[in-house]
């Protein structure tokens, strides 16, 4: 590259930026949104929707401020087409949201999701399913609005807000297929039977049927009229058995009571020095709700529920205070006769037999003297003898070894057979499945995250549900990059550099954004270069993405 002169260069940073503009590419975001959008605009919607992601990804900069965040930056390179920063004014933003919201959000993520499957080969046997609130400032009286910005469940603590709910079903662990913004009062079990309704149709885009795959969701999912519903559509699912119904407790009595586990052993890829791994075991039973049964798996785990362990010290202090105070209404100070005394203790003794506490008692006898000092060389002799009963109150090590080991278990509900179609499902395939939950709760942590969304402040539903759609675009590009890290690493062996200059096997979107801070670009005109070539980290990165360098100086 010939420099005529050094007047005429100028200096970019576009850190990270064109390996997700890469990955724009691939899924095909800015060509099939312009074409689901009808709009004459100088800013073309696509272009519009790629800048508000390439922001997000980037940290998040306030929609009003994203032509200051553009101003200096190498917006050719960065969104694929020349784009001058004042072209991303507020008034343009705000038109290109209102065209996404009439084109509808839904279905432009639809097509975009599709686009991935089939572009990334994601594995689409199995489904994850979750919400989660976004709290608002404002008022957002829009009764005649889609969207309905109200007050609700606040999962985010904060009841004094109004908030939107958005829904989110994932697969390969946690790419989102299905996203939808919801309103603010939906309820979870609700949500699930409106996706459970409709689920033949949304299965259908993508090319296989409810029967094929398995339907993951929280405890929220397992009601009358989603169980009914998931027969219906020929479903299979997997869920956890909410804790407060009686068939729960049921499963885990007899799962304790028969003591005929099988042993799994830990589950985490990875140790933690601080927290050993768990390990676990299971036993496979059955339980009936609405007339139906189901395959039940209870877990028990060794490193048990905290909150549960405490709830059980509870319990304890409780029976043994209420122990305390059936002793001392039910004892005077002395009994009169033995018989009186011994009555008693049988009594007591039975106050004890549903407590987690055992009494033990011993009838003792209490001399009584008359006053004044014996006289000098005479063995005091007693008037008579009373009796008294001595009481302990111990806890009984059988009831609350049992209490314990309940407290550490959980159960799995499911329609899914040991034996389904010459492929076993053991109570540990179902238990991994299960974990693989935890991405979708990542998943809406990284939509939370104050780097990623500030307060939002959107005046008009129809924009918040724009956002929406923005938000879960800048998702997907960012897990399918962290996927395609993760599989190189699986499928060659190398590792990748991690944090302190460490190799790991999981490598992260955010771990690989950090190795690409400050890559500086040289513009001469409509030349480029890097002003210093690649490093060898980011060189071990791009290879894992199967990305060129040239995407650093090449539009």
């Amino acid at each position: 590259m010939q420099i005529p002169s050094t007047e005429e260069w100028k200096f970019t940073d576009v850190r990270f930026f064109p390996i997700f503009r890469e990955y724009a590419k691939r899924l095909n975001i800015v060509e099939t949104i312009n074409t689901m959008v009808d709009s004459n605009m100088d800013l073309s919607p696509g272009d519009a929707a790629l800048a508000m992601i390439m922001d997000t990804l980037s940290g998040r900069t306030p929609l009003y401020r994203l032509e200051e965040a553009f101003n200096g930056l190498d917006s050719e390179l960065i969104l694929g087409v020349p784009i001058s920063p004042d072209q991303l004014n507020d008034n343009n933003l705000g038109r290109a949201m209102d065209k996404l919201f009439e084109a509808g959000t839904n279905k432009i993520f639809s097509q975009i999701s599709q686009n991935a499957i089939g572009c990334f080969k994601l594995d689409t046997g199995n489904h994850h399913f979750d919400t989660t609130s976004f709290s608002v400032y404002g008022d957002y009286d829009h009764p005649g609005a889609d969207l309905k910005i109200t007050y609700g469940y606040s999962k985010d603590k904060r009841p004094d807000l109004k908030q939107f709910m958005v829904s989110m079903l994932c697969v390969d662990r946690n790419i989102p297929i299905i996203g939808k913004t919801q309103d603010g009062n939906s309820s979870d079990k609700t949500l699930n039977n409106e996706l459970l309704s409709n689920i033949s149709a949304h299965l259908a885009q993508y090319g296989f049927t409810p029967g094929a795959s398995i339907y993951v969701a929280d405890s929220a999912f397992v009601t009358a009229a989603n169980l009914a519903e998931a027969e219906r559509n020929n479903l299979r699912f997997l869920s956890r058995l909410p804790a407060n119904f009686n068939e729960c407790k049921n499963a885990i009595s007899r799962a304790v009571s028969a003591d005929e586990w099988q042993d799994i052993g830990e589950l985490a890829e990875s140790k933690s020095v601080k927290r050993p791994a768990a390990a676990y075991r299971s036993f496979d039973t059955t339980v009936t709700i609405e007339d139906t049964a189901y395959r039940a798996i209870v877990f028990h785990s060794s490193s048990n529920d905290k909150r549960r362990q405490k709830r059980v010290d509870r319990m304890l202090k409780s029976s043994h205070d209420k122990l305390k105070k059936i002793v001392k209404e039910s004892i005077p100070q002395s009994f009169k006769c033995r018989p009186d005394a011994q009555r008693t203790c049988g009594i007591l003794n039975q106050s004890a037999g549903k407590s987690l506490h055992k009494i033990k008692t011993e009838v003792v006898e209490a001399p009584k003297y008359d006053r004044g000092r014996p006289q000098k060389g005479k063995e005091r002799q007693p008037k008579h003898i009373e009796y008294e009963v001595n009481v302990t109150i111990e806890e009984d090590p059988a009831k609350v070894e049992k209490l314990r080991l309940e407290a550490g278990c959980f159960v799995l509900i499911t329609n899914v057979p040991a034996q389904d179609h010459e492929k076993a499902w053991t109570g540990e395939k179902l238990l991994r499945l299960y974990k693989e939950q935890d991405g979708i709760e990542k998943n809406f942590g990284f939509l939370k995250d104050p780097a990623i969304v500030n307060a939002i402040f959107l005046k008009k539903p129809e924009r918040v549900e724009a956002l929406g759609l923005i938000l879960l675009l800048s998702l997907l590009l960012w897990r399918l990059v962290e996927r395609d890290l993760k599989l190189y690493v699986k499928n060659t062996g190398n590792l990748l550099p991690g944090w302190d200059k460490r190799m790991t096997k999981s490598p992260t979107a955010f771990m690989m954004t950090t190795k690409f801070l400050n890559v500086l670009v040289i513009t001469a005109g409509k030349q480029r270069q890097l002003a210093k070539p690649l490093n060898d980290i980011q060189l071990q990165y791009i290879k894992a993405l199967g990305i060129s360098q040239k995407c650093f100086s090449e539009p």
